[in-house]
């Protein structure tokens, strides 16, 4: 993963968990809409719509986006830290029960460890991709760590049941198939880019299954959201097939993503396990 050329100032605070004065950031008074991501690695990390003026004289959020910000307890047991989920970028520290808003929630950020992308620039740039290919979580896994992803939900797509559940799906009945719905920033990073990833993080050669895990709900299958995505699935796996992969993916028009359960999203960085049967391997 490339990140940022970081400043001497921002190094002090990213790296080293330097502070900056307060009252002195570049975000501290910002209220402007958007969102507010690491400046080590691009990753979201904060809403304009949590963003609140604590009078401390740093950024603070009484909330974060889901998965985004990790917290370490320090080491004297006084203070929690929080650090970018991605990268480890020290950001600055949470608080609780201090009644500032109705979550009783103080991140406490730094603005050297922050960009800023307003939400002009970011609702024309933010578009969303959705790939089938295997199971879901190690799916997720890959794309939330890829720079530009500003999110990588699990769900399923492509059956004839509405509201469908885990354990329906896994029946093989409704016709679904596990799949990720991605939202990205195009300024950031292209769907071909996404597109080469997931076929490098499973196998595309492998009908109905992947790995251990078979059935048609572990299918292989990209759902196109519009022309050009279209074209570019057909291209690539033209090239798969030009070096001699048997490439079973489909290439299916999106319909409606219904977004799995809540302890499926994000079950890796949660339970602290590695994928089982998606490896990354270079074929393009």
């Amino acid at each position: 993963m490339g990140y940022n050329q970081l400043t001497p100032d921002e190094e002090r605070v990213i790296l080293h968990k330097g502070t900056e004065m307060p009252g002195s950031g570049t975000y501290y008074l910002n209220k402007a809409d958007g969102h507010y991501l690491c400046r080590q690695c691009d990753a979201p990390l904060f809403s304009s719509s949590d963003k609140f003026d604590s009078g401390s004289g740093w950024p603070s959020f009484d909330d974060a986006i889901d998965g985004a910000v990790k917290q370490i307890p320090d080491a004297d047991g006084r203070r929690t830290e929080i650090v970018c989920a991605r990268c480890g970028a020290h950001l600055g520290h949470v608080f609780f029960k201090e009644g500032l808003t109705e979550k009783n929630v103080r991140h406490c950020v730094n603005s050297l460890s922050l960009s800023f992308l307003p939400q002009a620039k970011s609702a024309g740039m933010m578009h969303k991709a959705i790939f089938a290919g295997g199971c879901f979580w190690g799916v997720e896994y890959h794309f939330s760590k890829l720079k530009g992803v500003l999110s990588a939900k699990s769900g399923y797509i492509g059956g004839l049941v509405d509201h469908p559940a885990y354990k329906q799906v896994c029946s093989g009945k409704t016709g679904h198939a596990e799949a990720v719905e991605i939202e990205f920033d195009a300024s950031l990073v292209s769907y071909e880019t996404l597109a080469k990833l997931f076929f490098e993080i499973h196998d595309p050669t492998q009908m109905n299954r992947q790995g251990p895990d078979i059935g048609t709900q572990y299918r292989s299958a990209i759902f196109y959201t519009d022309e050009e995505q279209k074209m570019v699935a057909e291209k690539l796996i033209g090239e798969l097939k030009s070096k001699g992969y048997h490439v079973v993916t489909t290439i299916e028009k999106a319909g409606i993503f219904w977004e799995a359960e809540e302890y499926h999203q994000d079950y890796y960085a949660k339970t602290g396990h590695q994928p089982y049967c998606h490896i990354y391997q270079k074929r393009f």
